[in-house]
């Protein structure tokens, strides 16, 4: 399993380590090399290791299992936009996503990225994808996209933090 922390001038902090730790936990069943899961099925596999660190993890696709993120307060402060995400750790502001062959392909890290920037609540982002996706290195050109974002240094990113996994 492999990792890349962003801003790369920037040390990983714990809060994140321990995030990789518990992808690690699991790395042997969900290893893209010897494994074509799905996201969900990968996000079922490492959730008690989210737990365990205090995430909330997202349960099934109906409504009431799903965790949502504000990303703008209403009337009365009524959350009127929200995005929903696979786990979240509410005290640390961790938004976590796991994608499998749409990561690349349908350029879901992007969304996953725009979303997050947006939510009031969140600090820090963790995007894992699958390494090799068919023959493509979906892992290698995650990276490579926020390498040439950080490099450029035209965005303001409002994030602390991106972690992309490549599992």
């Amino acid at each position: 399993m492999k990792w890349s922390y962003y801003p790369k001038n920037q040390k990983i902090p714990p809060n994140l380590a321990r995030l990789i730790e518990a992808f690690s936990e699991f790395e042997d069943s969900i290893l893209s090399h010897t494994h074509k899961l799905k996201s969900d099925d990968v996000l079922n596999i490492i959730k008690p290791g989210l737990e365990k660190i205090n995430y909330k993890v997202e349960k099934s696709k109906a409504e009431a299992d799903k965790i949502r993120v504000p990303a703008m307060y209403g009337e009365n402060g009524i959350p009127q936009l929200a995005f929903e995400v696979d786990a979240y750790n509410e005290s640390e502001k961790i938004v976590v996503e796991v994608e499998a062959g749409r990561a690349v392909t349908n350029y879901q890290f992007l969304k996953d990225f725009y979303e997050t920037c947006c939510m009031v609540e969140a600090d820090y982002l963790c995007i894992a994808v699958r390494e090799i996706y068919r023959k493509s290195f979906d892992y290698r050109k995650v990276c490579q996209f926020f390498d040439g974002m950080y490099i450029s240094n035209r965005f303001k990113i409002p994030l602390k933090g991106i972690l992309i996994i490549g599992y």
